[in-house]
């Protein structure tokens, strides 16, 4: 099988951290876990505390890209045409039109997703899913690329909707920025002195280079001994003693496509077992519920992929992906 040309991919993941970096400092690591989701054609979860740039990270990559942006405000109230769209009369000419709800755009930031009612939240699985949407029997397809960016404060839960486990397992991966650290601080106190970074923010790649980037990550190798390792892993979440629910087929295959795209972001056309291993703490944990007694005992998802790693022997890397 010929190689990939992986340069393509990673040159373009390193414009784009490069220029979100400009407005969320110190992060690093999170936000090239962010542009590889979006190569590798998937959704976040950020799960952390209010004020700690989650908006600013998604409003970035945006603006990085040209691409258009909405975020919807959660909120108990919300109705699922407040998300899809919807017609409306038209007094002029007689006629219903459409009218484009904040899904219809390349980059949506779901604010506090989990203040939602279950009601609200499902009208986003279509469009996570299938990349379309349905209103009053008509289907719209959305435009690529196409994102979703949700948002939920661990710690504040009154009013609030826990997501449905089939919602969560439409999330590619589940990130925490973290607050930052002294010198990150400093230095965003000094950017914001008299203007945000955000408002001078430009365009460093446009819709279409993404597009031909997640058509290379497709194409990235991965061979059979480490497709192989990840199907182990993931089988190992379903027999393991502490969980009610292991992880589904859908996870194995995310956790392989965002191998793919942490592999081409680092200028390598084949996946290495440690870009699975480092992957699956991201991917894994949200889609793992833990039995009744393991959570009286304190045990929690992260202790259970540990511990399958440890457990999992990783194949010896091929050379060059072969």
């Amino acid at each position: 099988m010929a190689q990939v040309d992986a340069r393509v991919v990673s040159e373009l993941a390193g414009r784009l951290v490069a220029n979100v970096e400009k407005v969320v400092v110190g992060k690093r690591d999170v936000i090239r876990l962010a542009v590889c989701a979006l190569l590798a054609d998937g959704h976040v979860l950020f799960e952390d505390v209010p004020g700690v740039a989650k908006t600013m990270l998604a409003r970035s990559l945006a603006l990085s890209l040209g691409c258009s942006f909405a975020r919807l405000q959660c909120t108990p109230d919300l109705l699922p045409s407040d998300i899809t769209g919807v017609y409306v009369f038209n007094q002029r000419t007689s006629e219903f039109e459409f009218r484009p709800g904040p899904v219809i755009h390349n980059i949506l930031l779901a604010d506090e997703i989990n203040r939602a009612t279950p009601r609200a939240q499902s009208a986003l699985l279509e469009a996570m899913a299938e990349r379309q949407v349905s209103v009053d029997g008509n289907t719209f397809e959305l435009a690529r690329p196409f994102m979703v960016m949700a948002t939920q404060n661990p710690i504040e839960f009154e009013g609030t909707f826990p997501l449905p486990e089939a919602q969560l397992d439409r999330f590619l991966v589940k990130l925490t920025i973290g607050y930052p650290g002294f010198a990150a601080e400093n230095d965003m106190l000094e950017m914001q002195r008299s203007h945000h970074p955000i408002e001078s923010l430009q365009a460093v790649a446009s819709s279409e280079e993404l597009l031909t980037a997640q058509e290379v990550t497709r194409s990235v190798r991965v061979h059979e001994a480490v497709r192989q390792y990840i199907v182990r892993i993931v089988h190992a979440t379903r027999s393991h003693a502490d969980l009610a629910m292991g992880a589904s087929p859908r996870a194995s295959l995310a956790l392989y496509r965002s191998a793919q795209a942490m592999a081409a972001t680092s200028g390598r056309g084949y996946v290495l077992p440690d870009d699975v291993k480092y992957l699956a703490w991201f991917v894994l944990p949200h889609r793992l519920i833990m039995s009744a007694e393991s959570r009286l005992r304190g045990r929690a998802q992260s202790d259970v992929v540990e511990e399958i790693l440890e457990q999992v022997p990783a194949p010896k890397p091929a050379a060059k992906g072969e």
